[in-house]
């Protein structure tokens, strides 16, 4: 897919996010959004995947590990053909599937999140587990900056440079902030890429809101052999929604109508620059 389509997709998908989050009354646009591009890459462009064939034996597989930003994946998955993009506006509610965080018993959800952290270290074990079966598979695992405040994310991290799983790419959506404000007043995390490479990772640094740098990082990691890589994306928290953007109280807020108008209309004209309409 080119790069165009690539960004109308996203567009695409910021806007279901926030249409779902609306519909739930509840749930976490800020990480969602920031994570919005970067998911977009992953499901249409990067991973070898197929909706009707959800047991192929070589798909490659995407895990939230940041999993309050679930409607990212939800939203991305629906356009790509999971599951009815209608469906999503049942978020958060009783009885739906669609949980606040990923949830298994949804189709192509490799992997039931929400406690920060463990997804990482799942998929360390799944492409461990690819690389004892000799299968071509690829993880793909998506954390958030202030889930590396973790101390099992690098337990994670250095078992996989240690047993050298190429085979998985770790994706650092570094927007900076979570719900009690500033990572580094939290809790410091930088520098994020020094302490990845001290753990034996090739790093690869961009622009998570670029759509070219998101495509050209993802191939350059299929490229590197003998060590797992890390993609550190510096992105906006609440991206693409004026009054959300680099803002910790849209952490976990659902928009109000007028807020959701207002957010969707926005998302509309930034498609509309691009050169098409979502």
């Amino acid at each position: 897919m080119d790069i165009k389509t690539l960004e109308l997709t996203a567009a695409e998908v910021r806007k279901t996010i926030i249409e779902a989050l609306h519909a739930s009354g509840s749930g976490h646009p800020g990480g969602s959004l920031s994570a919005a591009d970067i998911t977009t890459a992953l499901y249409f462009n990067e991973m070898n995947i197929d909706p009707e064939n959800l047991d192929m034996k070589d798909r490659d597989k995407c895990i939230f590990s940041k999993g309050h930003a679930g409607p990212a994946q939800y939203s991305a998955m629906a356009h790509r053909g999971y599951f009815p993009v209608e469906e999503l506006m049942t978020l958060r509610k009783m009885g739906s599937k669609f949980q606040g965080h990923p949830n298994i018993k949804i189709p192509g959800i490799e992997m039931s999140t929400g406690s920060l952290g463990q997804g990482f270290s799942v998929a360390a074990g799944m492409a461990m587990a690819n690389k004892l079966d000799g299968n071509p598979g690829r993880i793909y695992v998506v954390l958030g900056d202030g889930e590396l405040q973790e101390g099992l994310v690098w337990e994670a991290a250095m078992s996989s440079a240690h047993y050298k799983l190429d085979n998985m790419v770790a994706i650092v959506d570094n927007n900076t902030l979570q719900i009690d404000g500033r990572n580094d007043d939290v809790m410091k995390v930088n520098p994020i890429p020094d302490k990845f490479k001290s753990f034996g990772w090739n790093v690869i640094e961009i622009d998570g809101h670029n759509m070219a740098e998101i495509v050209d990082a993802l191939g350059k990691a299929r490229e590197c052999k003998g060590q797992p890589t890390v993609i550190v994306a510096k992105t906006v928290k609440g991206k693409g929604v004026s009054f959300m953007e680099d803002q910790a109280g849209w952490h976990g807020k659902a928009p109000s109508d007028e807020e959701t108008k207002q957010a969707i209309a926005e998302i509309e004209a930034a498609a509309a620059k691009i050169g098409g309409e979502c």
